[in-house]
């Protein structure tokens, strides 16, 4: 049995390295030096950055990393690349030409019944120079010229680079709904880049140009008949109820299959016809309320409204304004009330927003669910018993789950009813602006998962069939409900539609002060079939032609487009399975304009091993493989698991590794038994190559850093009612007598050193060891050399890895240290001296020859 291990080594001058049994993995850095003795050394860059295949050499123990051409999704990366930069006088070595390759036995001398482990080595490097600028440095950058409308002082939104300045004010008869842009129109002024970057997408250019012209119109016409995507994108501020500053109430829907609107509410004793709304062009209704004789509002803050619509067929429909900011469900009544929310004195914010961060490394959060007892948990208690947790794990960033409304709770907060309201549930809109506002104090980012994809079937309360029919906001028939959700699908080619959603996300951001969103069901949206039934093999013709929704894909196109430009630091995430090409390049070359895409393969991954495979037989070729399998220049967020893999029906890897020995084993006064030992191990060592090898950014559902027990089940007449699954028992981790301890220290350290050493944000790791009879995958990246050993029980000492960099390696990170539940079999004082031996082609490389302490 092999115990799963994680080192991190400093390098300092020459040093070796060895590898363990599955539990180890080791980092070495060999070109940013300690950080102790070296605040700002050197990294290195070099790393393959295309399609990973393996080529065997000489040693059965190497393989090499070789660019491959490969006409579907894969990226097309550059070869590894040898590329040095400089900071505070010192200097990695300089590139050698590429030397043969001197074939060394990988192990020579093994040790049986070892744990698996990983390591983490770090270098400094052997001479020094004059401090440069490091390459590749990204130059600042620029807005195109202001073109349209503005609200804010000195800013204009412009439709898009380099596209027109028309400020015609006509609307077009029929606006309502847009036609879609024909082929010939502007052309993307950067495809050629992308174009030349995957040259397997020149047979698409055309579908390229036609989605960019497409979104090029339709933001034309935002322009030419709105005043600009700014105002256009402001309209929260006059739709739904708002109140003047003279007390005034201005009142405006859009219901363009009503035969009449009125306003009715505590204010006028629930008479429905006593304040209609006036109809104006294009499905729209107006009212305004005068203010009272003493200057107060007319409509009270906290009092209860309601729209009254008489449809077509004369029925009197009591509905919710779709631009209702707070509603809240009675404990005695089944639908939400709308309640006027307009308090004398609203939540004000202290503190701006973080910087931009180079790279996440994500919390995802429930709120609901954020406390130990069984109920639904508040905003407050989130801001003061779950931030400075988040905090002091090392997350920068937090995504917060379920805060649009949501009737149904155990929908997990994606069957939306009013997508202007935060979540009543867990308080009021001021606690979470407070919430967000703390967050900011940390120095945490604060992302919303957003859902634009569909919408809640409910009436009474949601948006499905404001009007009296079924195609106000969504398709009609067939086309406009989800066969496996049972929820509405917006029409992403009507003119209303885009101003309800594009409104939404500039509300979200600038009322309450979130710094962007992870848009749900992106996968639902691109593709009218909406991937039911359908798999993605990565062939491209699979991402173009009349199966695409290129409304929908327009419609995210503009969203990112006015996110960036409005505020651009802010970030958008697309959650996609389908692998689309250009989903996060720029809207300029054609693509998506996505910051990041989660990388939805690699949990799957992990589960399809711990399911299905012996130890024994776990491929580290194909782990590699999944973990680097992303398209070259579109940023990834990789995961172990998520909140996906912690619902009912489905297992955390925690629970898949340790099942029922966890609630009787997991206490150190307990004998440490093989199958919580290895499950320790393993969830160590999974996190980590998935942190350090996965993507740009990482993510981690709350709770799963320290494993937590069990399953995720919200209330619901299934169980009935029962809140005991719906709920993060962070006490475990207090207590010092219980395992989960061990595993919550580890993730904290994890990403710890990687806010020091910032491996997210370099590029590529470069691959030089997939062996697959001794279950070893060694990887440099960030100058960081990472050693895992999957083993189930076999050690090695004496045993070869290879790096780039010469130097002096240190014990940084060491996955079977005590304090992270491991056996301490290694001496953190050793020093490990790299040699000019060439091997699995790096220029040099390290021997450990000294294992245990």
């Amino acid at each position: 049995m092999c115990l799963n291990k994680v080192l991190m080594l400093d390098l300092k001058k020459n040093k070796s390295a060895e590898v363990w049994p599955r539990g180890r993995v080791r980092l070495v850095n060999s070109c940013l030096g300690y950080l102790v003795a070296y605040p700002k050394m050197s990294h290195t860059d070099t790393g393959p950055t295309s399609s990973l295949t393996t080529s065997p050499c000489c040693s059965p123990a190497c393989t090499r990393i070789s660019r491959t051409h490969l006409p579907v999704s894969r990226a097309l990366l550059p070869p590894p690349r040898h590329r040095f930069a400089v900071h505070r006088r010192c200097v990695s070595a300089p590139a050698r030409p590429q030397s043969s390759h001197h074939p060394v036995p990988s192990a020579a001398r093994s040790t049986a019944g070892s744990p698996p482990s990983a390591s983490l080595l770090a270098a400094s490097p052997f001479r020094e120079e004059e401090e440069e600028e490091e390459e590749g440095e990204e130059a600042p950058r620029e807005l195109p010229p202001p073109v349209g409308g503005s609200g804010r002082p000195g800013v204009r939104v412009p439709p898009a680079p380099a596209l027109y300045s028309g400020r015609a004010r006509r609307r077009p008869a029929g606006a309502h709904k847009m036609a879609a842009a024909s082929t010939q129109g502007p052309r993307a002024p950067k495809l050629a880049q992308l174009l030349e970057r995957d040259p397997y997408l020149a047979p698409f250019e055309q579908d390229f140009q036609r989605r960019y012209a497409l979104f090029y119109n339709r933001l034309k016409s935002i322009e030419e008949n709105e005043g600009g995507l700014d105002k256009f994108s402001k309209s929260y501020k006059t739709f739904g109820v708002n109140q003047f500053v003279d007390g005034g109430v201005y009142c405006k829907e859009w219901a363009p299959g009503a035969e009449a609107v009125f306003l009715t509410g505590d204010f006028n004793g629930w008479n429905p016809f006593s304040h209609p709304y006036k109809k104006m062009e294009y499905g729209k209704w107006e009212l305004f309320i005068p203010p009272g004789q003493d200057g107060y509002s007319p409509v009270p803050h906290g009092s209860k409204l309601k729209v009254v619509i008489r449809a077509q067929n004369g029925e009197l429909l009591y509905r919710i304004s779709p631009w209702a900011r707070y509603v809240v469900r009675d404990q005695d009544k089944v639908n939400y009330d709308w309640v006027h929310w307009n308090p004398p004195q609203s939540y004000i914010r202290k503190h701006r927003s973080p910087e931009r961060l180079k790279s996440l490394r994500i919390y995802e959060s429930h709120v609901g669910i954020a406390s130990p007892e069984g109920k639904i948990a508040s905003y407050k208690n989130f801001t003061y018993n779950v931030l400075p947790r988040i905090k002091d794990l090392g997350y920068n960033c937090v995504q917060l789950m379920a805060i649009m409304e949501h009737a149904y709770y155990a929908s997990f907060g994606y069957q939306v009813t009013s997508f202007f309201a935060a979540s009543s549930r867990y308080g009021t809109p001021d606690d979470l602006k407070e919430m967000i506002d703390v967050a900011h104090s940390m120095g945490i980012t604060v992302l919303l998962d957003v859902v634009h994809s569909h919408a809640s079937k409910n009436s009474e309360d949601g948006l499905n069939k404001f009007d009296g029919t079924d195609s106000c906001f969504f398709h009609s028939g067939p086309k406009g409900t989800h066969q496996l959700w049972d929820s509405r699908l917006f029409d992403y080619s009507n003119w209303e539609v885009l101003r309800f959603l594009l409104s939404n996300l500039r509300m979200w951001i600038e009322d309450y002060g979130f710094d962007g969103f992870r848009f749900d069901g992106v996968t639902s949206m691109l593709y009218h079939h909406h991937g039911i039934g359908t798999g993605f093999s990565g062939d491209y013709n699979e991402y173009f032609g009349l199966h695409v929704d290129e409304d929908a894909l327009c419609y995210l196109m503009l969203a990112n487009h006015m996110v960036n430009f409005l505020h651009p630091e802010c970030i958008t995430i697309a959650e996609d399975v389908s692998g689309m090409p250009a989903l996060c390049r720029p809207v300029a070359e054609g693509g998506g304009g996505f910051d990041y895409r989660l990388a939805m393969a690699i949990p799957d991954k992990w589960i399809q091993i711990i399911k299905e495979l012996k130890d024994e037989d776990w491929n580290m070729g194909n782990i590699v493989y999944t973990l680097t399998n992303r398209r070259y220049e579109e940023k990834c967020i990789a995961y172990a698991e998520s909140h996906d893999q912690a619902l009912v029906g489905d297992k955390t890897l925690a629970f898949r590794l340790m099942d029922a020995e966890m609630y009787t084993n997991m206490s150190v006064l307990s004998p440490l038994t093989p199958v919580i030992d290895r499950g320790i191990q393993l969830h160590k060592m999974i996190r980590l190559i998935t942190h350090a090898l996965g993507g740009d950014s990482y993510l981690n559902f709350m709770g799963n850093e320290f494993g937590h027990p069990e399953w995720l089940d919200f209330p619901r007449k299934g169980n009935n009612e029962s809140y005991h699954y719906a709920r993060r028992q962070f006490n475990l981790t207090d207590d010092h007598l219980l395992r989960y301890r061990f595993l919550n220290a580890f993730d904290r350290d994890m990403n710890k050193s990687e806010e020091r050493f910032g491996w997210l944000a370099s590029p590529p790791a470069f691959v030089s060891e997939k062996h697959e009879s001794n279950k070893v995958i060694a990887f440099e990246r960030a100058g960081l050399l990472f050693i895992f050993n999957f083993h189930p029980y076999q050690s090695y000492t004496d045993y070869r890895v290879g790096v780039e960099i010469p130097g002096k390696y240190k014990i940084l990170l060491d996955s079977d240290a005590s304090e992270y539940g491991g056996h301490q079999r290694l001496d953190h004082n050793t020093e490990y001296f790299s040699e000019e031996y060439p091997h699995n082609y790096r220029h040099n490389s390290l021997m450990q020859t000294h294992s245990y302490a």
